[in-house]
């Protein structure tokens, strides 16, 4: 028995890029007439290239936004905020030797009540 949790999936940018590629279709602006007859023929598929300047706008965008410490919130998909972590103190596991750990800002991910619905039905 496979357990769904056993086997990690990672989705990388050209993943995403290639699901951008299969589910937008733009519609075309001036009907033809084998366009009434066959109406899937009514649109134009983005290029790869495309796909990519767009996946990649949005990560540009998401990272500005981050960076300048706003929050970014996805309907139905959740929020990402900058969180500030203090600094500490630590020890490396290697040596035991113990270390003072910098205050750093850290993104933090909640996600919102429909996905974590969808997640655990």
């Amino acid at each position: 028995m496979s357990l769904p949790w056993s086997k990690p999936m990672t989705v990388n940018k050209s993943d995403l890029v290639k699901s951008v590629v299969e589910k937008v279709h733009l519609k075309k602006k001036k009907r033809e007439r084998q366009q009434y007859l066959f109406p899937e023929l009514n649109c134009t598929f983005l290029s790869r290239a495309k796909a990519s300047r767009i996946v990649n706008s949005l990560f540009e965008i998401v990272g500005g936004k981050l960076e300048n410490g706003e929050q970014v919130f996805v309907q139905s998909f959740g929020r990402f905020k900058v969180k500030f972590k203090w600094a500490g103190k630590g020890r490396n596991p290697k040596t035991g030797e113990k270390i003072i750990i910098e205050s750093k800002r850290v993104v933090q991910f909640k996600t919102s009540p429909s996905l974590r619905e969808r997640l655990n039905k």
